[in-house]
């Protein structure tokens, strides 16, 4: 258990500095400004545009660092800052959520296996919690491993759908980074760098998230193993 806690603790650690890099370089991005003046909104739109996407609407969500792409009613969700910001940091995400709507339009696999995963993800993600603390419970005071099992097999749910969300995010960035660098909109080198580093940033976020949770399902398999140090 000790071994588990250290391993936790550093993994913690580096979320915690991942994310301050991230907010870090966003903020630093956002007061880039981009030479072609273009706004978040006017990027989105001119990128599904150019591939041949009419159906999906452009919508300025509240809240920081909310953008997302949503293939249920297929909207493309972008924060404030980024819908009317018109600099490096709002240009890289901009691309990257539409992205995410590219990957729709042309049925990228990684997104279909997400998208299908995300009804049963729900009501796992909702139950591992207390699911996991009954379970241990039970198998400290009643020998009993079942409902741990299922808490087990709830999180190895979240925990697949964690890693299946990496390639999903990557490409996502791949394809933006290559639209934004080919329409030159992002033809400098300084707005080239800072767009390609605002996004890996992001995707180490996710990295980070998905290490998390595998360590986590491994020191309950354990335990329901009965393997403890």
């Amino acid at each position: 258990m000790i071994s588990y806690w250290i391993i936790f603790g550093g993994i913690m650690l580096v979320s915690m500095i991942v994310q301050w890099r991230f907010k870090s370089k966003f903020k630093k991005y956002s007061e880039t400004p981009l030479s072609s003046g273009m706004t978040g909104r006017d990027i989105a739109e001119k990128m599904l545009h150019d591939h041949g996407i009419y159906d999906v609407q452009i919508i300025s969500a509240q809240g920081q660092l909310s953008d997302h792409y949503n293939p249920a009613n297929r909207t493309v969700n972008l924060s404030p800052e980024v819908y009317s910001g018109r600099s490096v940091a709002a240009a890289a995400v901009a691309a990257h959520e539409c992205g995410h709507a590219v990957q729709h339009a042309k049925a990228y696999s990684w997104l279909q296996f997400r998208s299908a995963m995300v009804p049963i993800v729900s009501v796992a993600s909702n139950l591992v919690t207390w699911v996991l603390m009954i379970g241990v419970l039970l198998m400290a005071f009643a020998h009993n491993p079942y409902v741990l099992a299922i808490g087990v097999a709830a999180l190895a749910i979240t925990t697949l759908f964690s890693f299946v969300t990496l390639p999903v995010e990557f490409d996502a960035s791949k394809r933006a980074l290559a639209w934004l660098d080919n329409k030159g909109i992002t033809h400098s080198t300084v707005e080239h760098d800072g767009a390609k580093d605002a996004l890996w940033w992001a995707a180490m976020t996710y990295v980070v998230a998905a290490l998390s949770s595998l360590v986590t399902l491994l020191y309950y398999a354990s335990m329901l193993l009965g393997r403890r140090d």
